[in-house]
């Protein structure tokens, strides 16, 4: 085998729908219902209906998704009280979709301990990388780094080493 057939042979293979987790799921299901929620104002009962129909949601951990869609709805003004003072602009200049990824890091990071902060942050960066805009991934990095920082103090010194 030429080394070029070694290299493409070794070069990690990007991730196919097949491959992800049904968390990774439940989070981009949540995603796509936070947007209408913050977009169109629907309502948390509206947008699980219609969510809960959609191709491929068989295969999402549910629990999460339900855990991550009714509890960011419910908790948006602790949520958005705990991102805005890490924020460069108003939080009503941040695009929906970043505002949601905040949103599902934020909830994340405080409520779902079993989820460790590095994963919190990798997952929303992919989030915001796959719906987002060009940039958006770093935004949503620097806000939820700064947050685990102080909320999971003990956690990020561990990984600081």
């Amino acid at each position: 085998m030429t080394e070029p057939q070694k290299a493409a042979k070794s070069a990690p293979r990007p991730k196919k729908a097949a491959d992800k987790s049904g968390r990774t799921r439940a989070r981009e299901f949540a995603l796509q219902a936070l947007y209408q929620h913050l977009v169109g104002r629907n309502e948390a009962a509206d947008i699980d209906l219609f969510t809960r129909d959609l191709s491929g949601f068989h295969k999402c951990d549910s629990a999460h998704y339900d855990a991550l869609l009714h509890g960011c709805i419910a908790q948006a003004a602790e949520l958005d009280a705990a991102i805005a003072p890490l924020l460069d602009r108003p939080m009503v200049e941040v695009s929906p979709i970043e505002h949601g990824v905040l949103w599902i890091g934020v909830y994340e990071l405080k409520h779902c301990l079993d989820v460790p902060l590095r994963v919190v942050i990798n997952e929303c960066i992919e989030l915001a990388k796959a719906f987002g805009g060009t940039d958006g991934h770093k935004y949503v990095n620097g806000v939820l780094h700064k947050l685990g920082q102080q909320w999971r103090e003990a956690e990020a010194a561990a990984q600081r080493g």
